[in-house]
């Protein structure tokens, strides 16, 4: 049986995007969006429609910082990483993603 291609649930996108920065490092968008797919075992895919304007609202948010470079194919790429202040965030928003998991998993499981 084929994996169908999921959507990130609404709002996990940013912590997806920290969590792989905190792990791997400075890293290129096209870079970033396919690390994310091959973490999810290819369920989800991410296009620049939806990549970019994440990056975009996480650097406004001051979560994230951006540096030119040069990708593996040898173009020229801004490459996005962690700051201080992302990776307190990183931290908030994995706490609330707990939470959040747990409540529906009460639901799920019927209890009360």
């Amino acid at each position: 049986m084929e994996k169908s291609k999921a959507e990130v649930p609404y709002g996990t996108l940013e912590l997806l995007i920290l969590r792989t920065l905190e792990t791997i490092g400075p890293m290129h968008g096209f870079g970033l969006a396919r690390r994310i797919e091959q973490v999810s075992g290819s369920i989800v895919h991410l296009n620049q429609g939806s990549i970019y304007p994440a990056l975009l609202r996480l650097q406004q948010k001051g979560w994230i910082t951006t540096k030119q470079g040069v990708s593996e194919n040898g173009r020229k790429a801004k490459f996005y990483s962690l700051t201080v202040k992302g990776k307190r965030q990183l931290q908030i928003e994995v706490e609330n993603w707990e939470r959040a998991t747990a409540l529906v998993a009460r639901f799920l499981e019927g209890t009360p």
